[in-house]
């Protein structure tokens, strides 16, 4: 917050801060700096000395004699030593004379920012964390299964170590990711996820790690990547075992030095972004294939914590289903009470392929179906549980196994595999992937191939996520 009565120096520096990322506001006096303090809680003030009807002298005072820590930098006039040095017997946390240096005023926002953050490490966490009931932050569940992994997210939150999250896809790895951010000494700072899955070869560099103008056919502006907008923060790694083996290399030098170089850039960027990456594959067998780096594993693999799948602990079904109707409520304007034993026995049987994800949309469809009143087997998707019945037929090896002749040629045979289990799964691309042992986006890119060859085939969007 800056407080300073005098208007153009005022929006000034709430725009400087602003740009640097800050949530920034500004007060005409110390009286309106109070009142916004004790209403919007900021963890740093800037207040300029001289003020009406409260200088900066009292108010800080005042924030002194409240319960929250908040540091105080007070703007002296230049050469006024001895205010400065009464200021910082105050209490102030530091000083800058005005006019004020932009680059000074970042150096001191920065240092306060982590001033902060060493505080909070002490402070109550904002998660909430209720293991006994059966619930840290966004994570639900009371079985042992679930309550380990709340064991190892607390033990691991406050330290500043990577994070290698796994498990298949839908099992709840980007909550657990930001599990470990709100329970962290960063849990002011940002929160910034990329799909490593989703952006294209020619982009992921320039999307993480920035570029400078010019750098390649298009950049007509510097910007800022993915590590530096979580700056202080932390920055989750969705799916890694996509990212190019190029960009693996250059996410390690960064990782292991914390500085980065944008693109066409000859300058390092220092950067203090903890990282969390997640993969659905076996990582020692993505290792082996040479989809992930050995080195890049080993180092984001400080600590791993293992996502069971949804039937590991279906004991944990009807807890997560309600509080996800709870959530579908609140979204759709719904007034859904609960469910029927007889649905409840129906979810509790199915073994969830694309587990926490795949309960979470069929219960959306429900709530959305029902409105309100108490949801049953009659709001369930029509086929509901076919999927299950199909893979166990792929398991052991019925009307749905794949027939290659002497002299079929290895690509033909990988296309008959890849379009049987397609079908299988009734065009459900995340589900067949994990079936073949791929990722959606290989097989994505195998759809595109054979539609190209003969127009047989759409790649079309799949119908669980």
């Amino acid at each position: 917050m800056i407080v300073e009565d005098e208007l153009h120096a005022r929006t000034g520096l709430t725009e400087l801060a602003a740009a640097w990322g800050y949530d920034a506001r500004g007060a005409a006096d110390g009286i309106e700096g109070l009142e916004m303090v004790s209403d919007w809680r900021p963890s740093i003030v800037v207040t300029d000395l001289k003020m009406p009807r409260m200088d900066g002298m009292e108010l800080l005072q005042k924030i002194g004699e409240l319960p929250q820590k908040i540091c105080v930098v007070m703007l002296t006039a230049q050469g006024s030593i001895e205010s400065a040095v009464e200021a910082m017997r105050s209490g102030a946390w530091d000083y800058l004379s005005k006019p004020v240096d932009p680059s000074q005023l970042k150096t001191v926002l920065q240092s306060a920012s982590r001033q902060r953050a060493a505080e909070l490490e002490s402070a109550p966490p904002t998660i909430k964390v209720e293991k006994n009931a059966g619930a840290l932050g966004e994570l639900i569940g009371s079985t042992p299964e679930m309550k380990a992994v709340f064991s190892l997210v607390e033990k691991v939150a406050s330290s500043n170590v990577s994070v290698l999250l796994t498990g298949e896809s839908g099992t709840g790895k980007e909550l657990v990711a930001q599990a470990l951010h709100e329970l962290s000494s960063r849990r002011n700072k940002p929160f910034v996820a990329v799909n490593c899955a989703a952006i294209p070869e020619t982009l992921i560099e320039s999307e993480i790690f920035g570029h400078e103008k010019g750098a390649f056919a298009g950049a007509q502006e510097r910007r800022g990547g993915c590590f530096e907008l979580a700056e202080e923060g932390t920055l989750l790694l969705d799916e890694i075992g996509e990212m190019p083996s190029g960009t693996q290399a250059k996410l390690l030098r960064v990782l292991e030095d914390r500085k980065l170089r944008r693109l066409g850039s000859k300058v390092e960027t220092p950067v203090d972004v903890r990282v969390i990456a997640t993969t659905n594959k076996n990582p020692h067998r993505a290792v082996a294939e040479g989809q992930l780096r050995a080195d890049l594993f080993y180092r984001l693999n400080v600590f791993n914590i293992q996502m069971p799948p949804l039937r590991a602990h279906k004991d944990d079904i009807r807890a997560i289903a309600d509080k996800m109707i709870k959530d579908m409520n609140e979204k759709h304007g719904c007034s859904v009470t609960g469910m029927t034993e007889g649905l409840k026995a129906r979810l509790e049987a199915y073994d969830w392929p694309g587990n926490v994800r795949e309960l979470r949309n069929t219960i959306e469809r429900a709530v959305i179906l029902a409105r309100s009143g108490t949801l049953g087997t009659d709001h369930l998707p029509p086929g509901f549980g076919r999927t299950q019945i199909r893979d166990t037929r792929i398991r052991e090896g019925s009307d749905t196994a794949v027939h290659v002749e002497v002299g079929t040629t290895v690509d033909e045979a990988e296309r008959q595999l890849i379009l049987k289990t397609l079908t299988s799964t009734l065009n459900n691309k995340t589900r067949a992937a994990e079936i073949l042992g791929i990722s959606t986006k290989t097989l994505h890119n195998k759809l595109r191939e054979y539609a190209a060859e003969d127009g047989d085939v759409r790649d079309a969007g799949d119908t669980a996520q």
